[in-house]
């Protein structure tokens, strides 16, 4: 006990309960950890459970020719080759024996004929190789992996949010938290901390994000002294729902364009044959035919010589297509455009995407078998992150580990669909092994410094104390409403430096903000730090966008339209110099020579 404050020492500390943090959890239990789950909501209420379409892994089990090598390539084209070489290897190599993990661990999978794994294909893949459960894949995971952690006897603290870590001069030493139920600090010292939560689409206002991607790892690590990388990567996924105003922003699965769904602006056109990159115009359909020829063998579990529809493009050209068309003048009546997978059978439609179906109806009103859905991009996920280790997930502050969303490097400049599953359970088992590990060479956990637990404590105390009327709600607002209009899809100089130059002065907002009312179940309290948090990645994220002066990936400047070849050489990192922001740039991690031959077929 730090003077009467509640303690619980732990050899590995996860923050985060979702896909990323139960997988780091099992892996650190089973090596013999104390291992203690801290999350924001409840155990299983994780974000991972809303990611629908499936995991990639070339498991081969429909496409018989596909391989780690292939996904590899896959994933480095995807990313513009920003990514960690060595990160996306060991992805590609280790994703299928993940998912042999968890249905070992008794994960119900689709099934192909023969009773393998099914696999389904999504946008930038050259194969089939999504294993999927339905449309809600990320509800299966989760609910095997929580089984497996309460099985590995992981000690979890529900309802409690992490809101500083505590550092000493060279390393961290534990972590501050508040109980929501109570208000009530809670302190975690520990030997190892693995960051897993997720992203930070909550600093936008149309958003496929739940509440609890506020950035919260994001900013811890950066205040704790790690360094982020590739922030100015965001991704706006293709297909969120546009209409009622109520669900704005909801997913609409990419499942649906992997199981043909096909996108048409107001005029009934079938717009992504013209936005199809024209280097990789040669990977997709010609013609409807050849589109529908290759659906339909995908359905009968046939091989087939017809290539993927337009729609399978990557999501930051669909993304960028569909505002285009809208900016144009061609989208549908509510902003954005119809995805229409109603050509297919009825039944078959309702079998293979239960959950799109269940949601167009009860919340749109939406038969999805009879006509197309509207659809528009929306805030999805964010490529940068947390600067780690390849092989370990270590940060560059010594006890801290990331994994997942909150971690930088994997995916470069874009994801591709369902490669961000697959990531959480690599680097989710590395992370937690390597946390693990590097606990067992300390002999006891790490003394926590009562000054800084009671720093903590006064900033958190500080808005029921103020004089000033600054409300939480209002700045949230404000700061979602800048990062929409002048950091989204498409960026200009001007646009971002009236950005972070908002962001200042939505700052000094921040710290007049007054809260009333008790500490309990208090959300316009938990969202004064969250705020913190939101106003970190915000301004690292319009800082590096500005620093690049190039499009490429999810990145795209107007006044820069181009790929520059200069900066397809560096990452932009983020570090924290006293109170100030510094952006600088580091060269990529060098690709080595059997991988570059690997990453430059096709």
């Amino acid at each position: 006990m730090i003077d009467g404050i509640e303690t619980h020492p732990h050899d590995v500390l996860i923050i985060g309960a979702g896909g990323a943090g139960l997988r780091a959890a099992v892996e650190a239990a089973e090596r013999g950890a104390s291992v203690g789950l801290v999350c924001k909501s409840l155990l299983g209420k994780a974000h991972t459970v809303m990611a629908e379409g499936g995991i990639a892994a070339a498991l081969a089990h429909v496409a018989p020719d596909d391989s780690w090598q292939i996904h590899f390539r896959d994933t480095m084209v995807g990313g513009k080759m920003l990514n960690n070489p060595r990160m996306a290897e060991l992805h590609a190599q280790e994703a299928p024996d993940r998912v042999r993990e968890l249905e070992l661990w008794g994960a119900v999978f689709d099934r192909t004929r023969d009773g393998r794994i099914l696999q389904r294909p999504f946008g930038g893949h050259t194969h089939p190789r999504l294993a999927h459960v339905g449309d809600r894949t990320g509800l299966e995971m989760i609910r095997t992996l929580q089984d497996r952690a309460v099985a590995a006897g992981v000690a979890v603290y529900m309802e409690c949010t992490v809101t500083h870590l505590t550092t000493r001069p060279d390393r961290v030493t534990g972590a501050v938290a508040t109980w929501r139920t109570t208000g009530r600090p809670v302190v975690f010292p520990a030997k190892a901390i693995v960051l897993a939560t997720g992203g930070i689409g909550r600093a936008y206002e149309i958003t496929s994000n739940s509440w609890e991607y506020t950035g919260d790892g994001h900013a811890l690590a950066y205040l704790a002294g790690a360094e982020l990388i590739d922030m100015e990567f965001v991704q706006f996924h293709p297909t969120g729902m546009v209409w009622p105003p109520g669900v704005r922003g909801l997913l609409v699965t990419e499942a649906v364009r992997g199981e043909g769904g096909i996108l048409r602006n107001r005029v009934g056109d079938r717009f992504m044959w013209r936005y199809l990159p024209p280097e990789r115009t040669h990977e997709y359909a010609a013609s409807d035919a050849e589109a529908e020829a290759w659906v339909e063998a995908l359905t009968a579990g046939r091989p087939t010589e017809a290539r993927r529809p337009p729609e399978l493009s990557t999501r930051d050209n669909v993304a960028r297509a569909i505002y285009t068309e809208v900016k144009e003048g061609r989208g549908s009546p509510h902003g954005g455009v119809f995805l229409d997978i109603s050509y297919l059978p009825a039944e078959r439609v309702r079998r293979k995407l239960p959950s799109m179906y269940d949601q167009f109806m009860e919340l749109a009103d939406v038969d999805i078998t009879k006509g197309p859905m509207e659809v528009g991009p929306t805030t999805h996920y964010v490529m940068g992150g947390v600067r780690v280790d390849a092989e370990t997930g270590a940060s560059t502050c010594r006890g801290l580990y990331a994994a997942g969303e909150v971690a930088g490097g994997m995916h470069g400049a874009n994801r591709l669909g369902g490669n961000s599953l697959s990531d959480l359970l690599v680097f989710g088992q590395r992370a937690g092994a390597a946390a693990a590990e590097a606990a067992k060479l300390e002999a006891n956990v790490p003394w926590v410094s009562p000054i800084q637990v009671r720093e903590a404590e006064e900033e958190l105390n500080a808005p029921f104390e103020r004089g000033e009327d600054e409300d939480a709600y209002r700045i949230q607002a404000d700061l979602q409403a800048t990062m929409q209009s002048l950091v989204g899809i498409f960026r200009t100089d001007a646009d971002l430096t009236s950005a972070i130059e908002r962001i200042a002065e939505l700052r000094r907002r921040w710290s007049a903000i007054r809260v009333e009312g008790g500490r309990a179940y208090n959300p316009g309290w938990g969202l004064v730090t969250e705020l913190r948090n939101l106003l970190v990645v915000s301004e690292a994220i319009a800082r590096s966008a500005l620093e690049r002066t190039e499009s490429r990936g999810a990145h795209s400047r107007i006044d820069f339209p181009d790929t520059d070849p200069k900066w397809g050489s560096v990452n932009c990192v983020v570090s924290r110099a006293g109170d100030a922001m510094d952006v600088a740039t580091a060269a990529v991690n060098e690709l080595p020579t059997e991988l570059g031959a690997i990453a430059a077929r096709g």
